[in-house]
């Protein structure tokens, strides 16, 4: 994880963005809101919250059960144990935890909409996640176990129990007891008032943090596959004019002109010779923008659907202390990040399967216009035992294959649950994750693509087809950049451990790109 430590964002105070939950997810401290407005207004809350209390108001989650369990009074001597007992029982979740950066992008989206001032929970609280945050702990939040409504109750009960010193915490890239971690650095847990327990647990947190992180690397994919899509159409010595601009005003959607406009900037120098007659390139070269173009063009729907998520108040009931209302409703549903999830997963592995295919090409000598089989550097009587990229190609399709997979939207798989309560559910944090592993195994494919690019380019220089003259200064640095922390194959050698440091390398958003 890349540190930054240095900027601190406010919570409480203006919109934010994802770009925002990143900078926390990556190091960032965060402040609340410290205007008297601000905190008059969670005072109120609390304040509606007490007393409706008192008067023996109901209260749902308060003073009655939960879910189904909403018809079950709650003894008043018992009241103040039942948030307790919530966090508790939701200790059920299993796969893999979270790691350090998305736990801490949970922390984030949780305290944005916590401070929205209409939860009903108090300045400890909000406070106990922002010393979380600035300490650098995270909770151990296992993955898998919710269906995104009543939003993700499993996964953030382990948020709520870090909170009160419970379960675990992952501090100095340890999973260790919270309690220890507190006790060592001298933090108090909190007490969890009566509503407090379902305001931290019931909501889209978990779901609009993995839709954060996804965001930022498939924004970051579109840019990097339209590089690599440059160095291929100059290793295979393609042609430019598919890129046109003129071409592309006739077909106005504004992100597939964008992929356009990189594609000729990247190629903006002279062209080499050509080994071939074919005035049409296929589909992979020529149809690029169109391909990466819709990734470009979801990207600000996408936005929107996120931050609107990100910026709301999407527990259950709201807390309405101006007007000492309490209202009931469902905005614990997750169906705007499934459906972002579901789009962007499937924009995603497009260019996964655009990459293969552009590779499959590359590494043909039938169709890469002269360039040796399988990519092989090596040269004369060495030659016949070199096999260059041929397993690499292989594992390309395999991780294109196992992205497509993915694809099946999961927002479209609802199962009723809880006694028919949660009877229509959003499964967006199953989305989520579905997303992030086809970003994963696109990124591998992204990875081995363009050292399969480059190593395209080298051969070409070797043999006098290609010199500076042929290269954009764009692809010159990038092909330097790459050159100077991977050797040219020439002998044939495992590339396992180049593929992992350059997914590293992606991961990181290493390279500035346009």
């Amino acid at each position: 994880m890349q540190k930054n430590m240095q900027q601190t964002v406010k919570f409480g105070a203006d919109r934010l963005t994802i770009e925002d939950v990143m900078a926390v997810a990556n190091g960032a401290s965060a402040a609340m809101n410290d205007s008297p407005e601000y905190q008059a207004k969670i005072d109120r809350g609390v304040a509606f919250l007490e007393r409706l209390l008192k008067e023996e108001g109901v209260i749902y989650g308060v003073t009655t059960g939960y879910g189904d369990s909403c018809t079950v009074a709650i003894p008043p001597s018992l009241v103040d144990e039942l948030p307790l007992h919530l966090t508790r029982f939701h200790g059920c979740g299993l796969g893999e935890n979270l790691n350090h950066q998305q736990a801490r992008a949970v922390l984030a989206t949780r305290l944005c909409s916590l401070s929205q001032g209409v939860s009903g929970v108090s300045h400890d609280l909000l406070n106990q996640i922002v010393t979380l945050i600035n300490h650098d702990i995270s909770p151990r939040i296992p993955q898998e176990g919710s269906v995104g409504a009543s939003g993700d109750l499993t996964p953030l009960s382990y948020l709520a129990a870090a909170l009160i010193g419970e379960r675990e915490v992952i501090y100095n890239d340890e999973i260790r007891a919270t309690k220890d971690v507190f006790a060592e650095l001298n933090i108090s847990p909190i007490k969890l008032k009566p509503k407090e327990g379902l305001a931290l647990m019931n909501g889209t947190s978990v779901m609009t943090a993995l839709a954060c992180i996804a965001y930022k690397r498939a924004e970051y994919l579109a840019q990097l596959a339209t590089r690599i899509t440059a160095m291929v159409s100059v290793g295979m010595q393609g042609n430019d004019f598919h890129f046109d601009e003129a071409l592309f005003a006739v077909k106005p959607h504004p992100g597939q002109q964008q992929i356009a406009s990189w594609l000729r900037s990247d190629l903006q120098a002279e062209r080499p010779p050509r080994n071939s007659d074919r005035l049409q390139d296929r589909y992979s070269l020529r149809c690029a923008p169109h391909v990466i173009g819709v990734l470009q063009d979801s990207l600000p729907w996408l936005r929107q659907l996120i931050e609107n998520e990100l910026n709301s108040a999407n527990d259950n009931p709201i807390i309405d202390g101006d007007n000492e209302r309490v209202l009931h409703g469902g905005h614990f549903y997750g169906g705007h990040i499934a459906m972002a999830m579901d789009t962007l997963k499937t924009a995603i592995a497009n260019i996964a399967d655009l990459l293969d295919r552009q590779m499959a090409q590359l590494m043909d000598y039938k169709f890469n216009n002269g360039l040796p089989f399988n990519l092989t550097g090596a040269e004369g009587e060495r030659k016949p035992i070199n096999h260059g990229f041929k397993a690499v190609q292989i594992g390309i399709s395999a991780w294109t294959a196992e992205a497509l997979k993915h694809t099946m939207p999961a927002s479209v798989f609802s199962r009723s649950t809880e006694c028919h309560n949660q009877d229509k559910v959003s499964m967006g944090t199953i989305a989520a994750r579905d997303c992030l592993r086809v970003l994963e195994l696109t990124e591998q494919v992204t990875a081995a693509s363009m050292l399969a690019a480059t190593q395209a380019l080298e051969i070409r220089k070797n043999h006098n087809e290609l010199d500076e003259r042929h290269m954009s200064l764009a692809l010159k640095t990038m092909n330097e950049l790459i050159l100077s922390e991977f050797r040219f194959v020439e002998e044939d050698r495992p590339l396992e451990q180049d593929l992992r440091h350059f997914m590293k390398r992606i991961q990181q958003q290493h390279w500035a790109l346009y």
